[in-house]
């Protein structure tokens, strides 16, 4: 981190490391002129937990419970990704009504993560978006014409379109920024191209658009899980068939020994000696995998993109120059 020579009397500011409740411990260390931040150093990995290195050790059943950790505010989408990657390798086809359930759950999901949370399941879906909808008027004449509020965010850290695509950034980040970019129209991914919803997004790139941004997906959110509610079919939820896709046969892994490897023994299934990259668009952002299969029941490589890694790294540029208030 480098000083500026001409200051003096510069205060050294330590912001965390937060909490280890909040996963991948973010710190700060912020160099202060009264109450102007002249720099900041952002750190990052104080919790890691060796996801990646982990995934390479188990099988794809195994290696379920132990996503949820990475994102506790979108638990559904690094699931969804966990097992998108490999239906994606060995081409596996899910049922309507599982694709159906995956986006109401995905929905739910961005809404909990956008608003920190959530409600029951199918039967008070329905219940739920009218609920929601008469509360989120309710918030944004509470927040978005509060002018404290208004003061604290517009026009604060500005990030235009070109320097939002320079930094990878995806997500509300990239389209508060003039960019229409969203997987689900993009790339589409399970059922997304059945449903009617719009891309949200907005010019101004300051942190109030960010939050307008949020705020739009949340109601598109809502038309999205209506429509999948009402057109989800019956049937089976589940491929019996991928069940038995290339089942080890007599292997080791399913002896006694290494049944608590996992919640419970379940047919292990090899993946193909190929590669892949799947992503999906969480509520931070693009959340992918690039997947390496070896004829085997482990992965050889098993690669996280988190869009909140990448999204922090122009946190420094945005804050400098402003008040730490």
């Amino acid at each position: 981190m480098s000083l500026p020579l001409t200051r003096k009397d510069l205060m050294i500011v330590n912001m965390g490391p937060q909490h280890p409740s909040m996963h991948g411990v973010l710190r700060l260390i912020v160099t202060l002129d009264g109450e102007d931040v002249i720099d900041c150093e952002l750190i990052l990995g104080y919790l890691h937990r060796g996801m990646e290195k982990i995934a390479e050790n188990r099988t794809i059943i195994q290696y379920l419970p132990y996503v949820t950790r990475w994102d506790y505010l979108a638990t559904m989408f690094t699931e969804a990704i966990t097992v998108n990657a490999p239906e994606f390798l060995e081409n596996i086809q899910i049922p309507q009504r599982a694709s159906y359930i995956r986006v109401i759950m995905l929905e739910l999901s961005r809404i909990a993560s956008h608003f920190c949370r959530s409600t029951l399941w199918m039967d008070k879906c329905l219940d739920f978006c009218d609920y929601f909808l008469r509360g989120v008027v309710e918030y944004q004449q509470l927040i978005t014409r509060n002018p404290i509020f208004l003061e604290r965010v517009e026009g604060v850290g500005f990030i235009s379109g070109e320097e939002a695509v320079n930094w990878g950034l995806s997500g509300p980040m990239l389209r508060a920024s003039k960019t229409q970019w969203d997987l689900r129209k993009i790339d589409p991914y399970e059922s997304y191209n059945q449903f009617d919803w719009k891309v949200q997004w907005q010019k101004e790139g300051d942190s109030l658009a960010r939050y307008l941004v949020r705020i739009g997906e949340m109601r598109e959110s809502i038309k999205i899980i209506q429509q999948a509610v009402e057109k989800i079919s019956g049937g089976p939820y589940e491929n019996l068939e991928a069940r038995h896709f290339k089942k080890a046969k007599n292997s080791e892994w399913n002896d006694f020994e290494y049944q608590f490897l996992g919640k419970k023994p379940l047919p292990n299934f090899e993946l193909s000696k190929q590669e892949l990259y799947v992503r999906v668009e969480a509520p931070k952002g693009e959340l992918g995998i690039y997947l390496v299969g070896d004829d085997s029941l482990f992965s050889w490589r098993w690669k996280i993109r988190p869009p909140g890694f990448i999204n922090l790294q122009i946190l420094p540029q945005l804050v400098k120059k402003n008040e730490i208030g």
